[in-house]
């Protein structure tokens, strides 16, 4: 059945724009973001088809990799084709820290390890981690001066995704940039928005040129938010300065946005625009890879289930075929509905385009009672720090 053979790949020209992380050349400066339940083996591969770039695991956190969770062992795999092997790590403890990059340098689990400090959720920030944890100076430079120290025992890059702050009132970005630089990071990644803009209203591109401004040529800076598009990308780095881009809910349902990419920063004006046909063998490859990931079938095809919306998002998809389609339990089940997809459908422009993904009101954020009284961390918060270290990787 036409649907069931594999989309074709996709070759990208290497882009004239390259990007350096400590000793690993990039061929282009493109960065998938780790997003929990999406960024795993799978859908890395899939990407990896369309274009080149820097492909992340979903986040890890250091306790649960140091107890060997098999969740987060599994999280870290990678396929002998995965290179670089990409890893990030979420962390509220340093010696913690320490532990879980010298496992990952020793046993030669990774090539690259990020630091997370973006996240904005209430679980993680009313406990002080994520994007709350670097408004702590000390704290903050132990965490990332330890991680470097280790990693470095084997010339493995660590870079720092971060927020701009906590909120307007609060910001962090400049400093926590300027002490992790300090600390021997290869590039610092500024998501512009807040904790307390979670994922709403317009990224702000201001600050990441800011931030540019401020380290200069001193350490890569990398831009993240709202990039949708490949001319976002280019309009971002035009703007701001930066040497390169995180893509994070801009590449759901559209693993080709790397390959518009590459061409974007080749000068090329070929964009990947497919129709409905091509969109029904991605998902189906898609659901083939997950179930080799997985292991099981089933398991497999039940987390496609939250990419169907993203992939036919604006193509001329029935109503009742769409619930199917997000209610899928095999392959075969899968095959036979992308089957009953309009074949001769063309690309739906715009409609196709633009934000996708979560979105959010800004809230005002969760955080520890006195926790912006000073930027020096109080040891007798040490326990109720040690709450916000999941032991569950993933997000």
């Amino acid at each position: 059945m036409s649907v069931i053979s594999p989309a074709p790949e996709t070759a990208s020209p290497k882009p004239e724009t390259a990007l350096r992380i400590g000793p690993i050349e990039l061929s282009s400066p493109v960065v998938l973001a780790p997003m929990a339940g999406i960024t795993n083996t799978a859908f890395r591969r899939l990407c990896r088809e369309y274009g080149a770039g820097l492909y992340v695991t979903e986040m890890v956190t250091t306790r649960a990799l140091v107890e060997r969770n098999p969740k987060t062992m599994r999280i870290i795999h990678h396929e002998s084709y995965e290179t670089p092997r990409s890893v990030q790590l979420y962390g509220v403890d340093p010696v913690t820290m320490g532990q879980a990059v010298r496992m990952l340098v020793e046993e030669d689990r990774a090539d690259h390890i990020d630091l997370n400090f973006g996240c904005p959720v209430p679980k993680v920030t009313r406990k002080g981690g994520g994007s709350a944890l670097p408004w702590k100076q000390d704290l903050f430079k132990s965490i990332v001066t330890t991680a470097v120290t280790e990693a470095a025992r084997r010339d493995v890059p660590v870079t720092v995704k971060m927020r701009k702050g906590i909120d307007a009132d609060h910001t962090t970005f400049l400093d926590a940039a300027e002490t992790a630089r300090n600390a021997g990071v290869a590039a610092v990644a500024l998501h512009g928005r807040t904790a307390a803009d979670l994922y709403s209203g317009t990224a702000d591109w201001d600050a990441i040129a800011r931030l540019k401004d401020h380290l200069g040529d001193t350490v890569p800076v990398l831009g993240n938010g709202d990039i949708f598009a490949a001319e976002d990308a280019l309009d971002m780095m035009a703007r701001t300065g930066c040497d390169g881009v995180v893509i994070g809910r801009g590449c759901q349902g559209r693993p080709w946005l790397f390959g518009d990419l590459a061409n974007a920063l080749n000068g090329s004006d070929d964009r990947h625009r497919p129709g409905l046909a091509e969109v029904a063998r991605a998902v189906y490859k898609h659901g083939e890879y997950l179930v080799d990931h997985f292991e099981d079938e089933f398991l497999g095809v039940r987390d496609l289930r939250k990419h169907i919306a993203w992939y036919f998002k604006g193509y001329p998809v029935g109503g009742e075929l769409r619930s199917q389609l997000a209610m899928v339990s095999s392959l075969e089940e899968l095959a036979g509905l992308l089957d009953q997809l309009d074949k001769d459908a063309g690309y739906p422009g715009e409609a196709a385009e633009g934000s996708r993904g979560r979105t959010t009101r800004p809230k005002k954020p969760h955080l520890p009672e006195g926790w912006l009284d000073s930027r020096i961390f109080d040891p007798s918060g040490k326990s109720l720090l040690s709450e916000a270290e999941l032991d569950i990787s993933g997000g």
